[in-house]
C-alpha cells in the first residue's frame, strides 16, 4: 500500500487538549491536486477538536481550502474557496457490529462518518484528504461558461423545444383540445 499524500497519525491515548491545526506543505498540496485531477490546491488547512466517547475518538473538523481547477465548459482555470465542517468518529477495528450481507440495518448520524483503524493510531490526514475530494465540484463553471456555450451553439434542455413523434402527437392533442 502506498503512503497517502496527506498523513497525520494521531494516537487516541495521547489526544491534544487544545484544538489541532493541520497546515499542509506545498508538496502535500501538489500531490493531492494530482490525485484529485485539479490544477492546484494553493491552501489547505484543518482545525480539529477532539473528544472521546466510549472507545471512539470524535474529531470535529473545519476544513478550509482554495482549489484551482479547469472550468467544465471553457477549460480555463478558476479558483474558489471551500469551508467544510465535518464530524468524524474513529473506532478500533472490530468494534463495529458485524452484519450479514442481506441484513437490513438502520444508521444513525453517529454511524455515517465512522472510520475503523488498526494499531495504536489513526490517520486523520487521509480522512481530511477524502473530505476535500468530496468538496471538489467536477462540473464547476467559470464566468465565461455561458458565453462559450452560446458561441458553440449549445443550448440547455430547458431552451430546446420538444421534438420527435411523441412531441408531435402531444401538439396535435393540445391543438384539438385547446
Amino acid at each position: 500500500m502506498s503512503t497517502p499524500e496527506l498523513s497525520r497519525l494521531v494516537k487516541p491515548r495521547a489526544l491534544p487538549a487544545e484544538p489541532m491545526v493541520i497546515e499542509t506543505s506545498e508538496t502535500e498540496r501538489a500531490a493531492l491536486a494530482e490525485r484529485f485531477a485539479v490544477t492546484a490546491i494553493p491552501k489547505l488547512t484543518a482545525k480539529v477538536e477532539f473528544d472521546t466517547k466510549d472507545e471512539a475518538v470524535l474529531a470535529n473538523v473545519t476544513l478550509t481550502a482554495t482549489i484551482v481547477q479547469p472550468c467544465a465548459v471553457t477549460r480555463e482555470d478558476l479558483s474558489y474557496d471551500v469551508e467544510e465542517p465535518l464530524a468524524l468518529r474513529f473506532v478500533p477495528a472490530g468494534s463495529a457490529p458485524d452484519y450479514t450481507p442481506d441484513e437490513e440495518i438502520e444508521l444513525d448520524s453517529e454511524d455515517l462518518d465512522e472510520i475503523e483503524y488498526e494499531g495504536d493510531s489513526f490517520d486523520l490526514g487521509e480522512a481530511i484528504a477524502q473530505t476535500l475530494a468530496l468538496a471538489i465540484d467536477p462540473y464547476r463553471e467559470g464566468p465565461g461558461a455561458d458565453e462559450a456555450r452560446q458561441k458553440a451553439g449549445i443550448t440547455s434542455d430547458e431552451e430546446q423545444a420538444p421534438s420527435g413523434p411523441l412531441a408531435q402527437a402531444l401538439a396535435k392533442l393540445k391543438g384539438e383540445s385547446g
